[in-house]
């Protein structure tokens, strides 16, 4: 199924029921779908084709979602970019995947000019503004747009179309756009609806960026139930959003790990804030374990959903539910109409309770990284015993013999300490188990005789919290080798666009001290 259909059908069954709640804006499923076949018919009159890329340069609002599905009605491929992207990243996409049109936010002006302006003339792309801005007078203006007549007729497409071109977040080297199909989508969302029991009666409450994966999915899964979303622009003011939750009765919140240490940190939240919440689901990161159970406590009658995924493949693992307080450190099973394995460097499944890197497949995978063959060869490749295109995740786990997969590190964020081998989520995990401490990073720093020497850069919930509690408490915890050397405490720890903690910038801020 293509996604613009989710749309159409909810439209048919509830046109009045409110869509999007965008702060004091409600949109209903009908204006939701006339004003995305008004912009498509704009964007079909100013000769934007099938397979032609699109930019959405904009944060969390309903224009944004009209933009999407507008791109989608036509046949085009939607790029969606977070709209906190510095110039010269913009400027590398812009150039990367050659879009005809850049829908973008008016306070984000300067950046898109600036970024237009470093790229090749012949590819310079028609610019929407939501609203007018001088620093781009040529660019049409969305309200107008909406003005336009919708098309006598949709056209019938395939769902073997391209859908979206998303750029990963990596923190080093050019970002890569993992490309997904009509169809990888529907059979990611096919799947996440039925693990969540999601229903046309939920309400999702979403701070979540629409441009990363995660985000994307709180969409597409509530237009195809026929839900109701309500966005919240950033969690920058935790108490806002959770009010927002009592406010629109919500029965689902989606929040990634450092979301959740923030609401954690709050003094005594008034339990009625989370009153009709029916589950809460994490993905991004791993929740340390503590965490899980000071929210257990807090919550005991809301569904804690701990998922694993990446852009690539959307989902890949679930923990249900009821398993939550048995494998608190896990994060679950494959997502129904998936598997997962863990292999060897040679791609050959090996045992139980073995670490490994974690491949996926199913028919979510992405198509591949769009104009990069190299990358996608490395990414996608075939089971030896099968044949079957596997994803290789990179990451690096553990599966027990039933199955319950735990993630252990990226492959590549391995530290080598005197001759062994540490993964930083392990120490992480155990120093997030000390009271006092919200989150922390683990890094490798060079050490002339370990090679690299651990490090521990952690934010305090407590201030009497001191770096020699820390070492006690991990010298108890810990083999010795897995100690941290220091341990340094700041007012905040870098973070990924998608809000993920950042390990490799922490670890580049710390190489580049005198």
């Amino acid at each position: 199924m293509r996604i613009e259909t989710y749309l159409r059908r909810s439209r048919e069954r509830h046109p009045e029921k409110t869509a999007i709640v965008d702060g004091a804006r409600r949109i209903g499923y009908d204006e939701l779908d006339r004003s995305s076949d008004r912009l498509a018919a704009w964007l079909a009159d100013i000769g934007v084709a099938r397979g032609d890329r699109i930019v959405v340069f904009a944060g969390n609002g309903w224009q944004t979602i009209v933009a999407f599905f507008a791109a989608w009605k036509i046949g085009a491929v939607l790029c969606p970019i977070n709209p906190t992207t510095r110039t010269k990243r913009l400027s590398h996409v812009l150039e990367h995947c050659a879009p005809k049109v850049v829908i973008g936010e008016a306070r984000k002006a300067p950046t898109l000019a600036e970024a237009l302006a470093t790229g090749p003339s012949a590819k310079q792309p028609r610019v929407v503004l939501i609203r007018p801005n001088p620093v781009l007078p040529d660019a049409a203006i969305l309200a107008d747009c909406l003005n336009t007549p919708p098309l006598p007729a949709m056209p019938e497409l395939p769902d073997s179309d391209l859908a979206t071109i998303t750029y990963t977040s990596g923190s080093t080297g050019d970002p890569k756009g993992v490309m997904m199909g009509h169809d990888n989508l529907d059979a990611a969302t096919a799947s996440i609806v039925a693990y969540l029991d999601n229903r046309p009666d939920d309400v999702i409450v979403s701070a979540l960026p629409l441009s990363f994966g995660y985000g994307l999915t709180q969409l597409l899964t509530v237009m195809r139930v026929g839900a109701t979303l309500v966005l919240e622009k950033s969690f920058a003011y935790p108490a806002g959003v959770l009010e927002r939750l009592r406010e629109e009765r919500a029965t689902g919140f989606a929040v990634v790990p450092s979301m959740l240490a923030l609401i954690l940190r709050m003094d005594d939240p008034d339990p009625a804030l989370f009153g009709t919440l029916r589950y809460i689901t994490s993905a991004a990161a791993p929740l340390p374990a503590a965490h899980i159970r000071r929210l257990r406590d807090m919550l005991p009658a809301v569904q804690l959903c701990c998922m694993y995924g990446q852009t690539e493949c959307t989902r890949a693992t679930w923990l249900p539910p009821d398993q939550i307080d048995r494998r608190p450190t896990s994060v679950g099973i494959a997502i129904p109409g998936a598997a997962i394995a863990v292999v060897d460097e040679e791609g050959r499944d090996v045992p139980p309770g073995t670490v490994g890197e974690l491949v996926v497949s199913g028919a979510h995978l992405m198509r591949g990284y769009w104009n990069d063959a190299a990358a996608t060869a490395l990414a996608l490749r075939p089971d030896p015993a099968t044949g079957e295109t596997r994803l290789f995740t990179g990451d690096l786990f553990v599966i027990d013999d039933e199955g319950y997969a735990t993630f252990v590190s990226r492959k590549d964020d391995i530290i080598k300490s005197g001759g062994h081998k540490v993964a930083p989520r392990e120490v992480e995990a155990i120093i997030c188990d000390l009271d006092g401490v919200a989150e922390a990073l683990v890094i490798g720093v060079p050490d002339p005789v370990l090679g690299e020497a651990i490090e521990a850069v952690i934010t305090r919930s407590s201030d009497t919290l001191t770096a020699e509690e820390v070492l006690r408490h991990c010298a108890g915890m810990l083999d010795e080798f897995m100690v941290p050397r220091a341990v340094e405490f700041h007012d905040a720890l870098p973070r990924t666009g998608s809000g993920k903690l950042d390990r490799r910038q922490l670890a580049a801020e710390r190489l580049a001290r005198p």
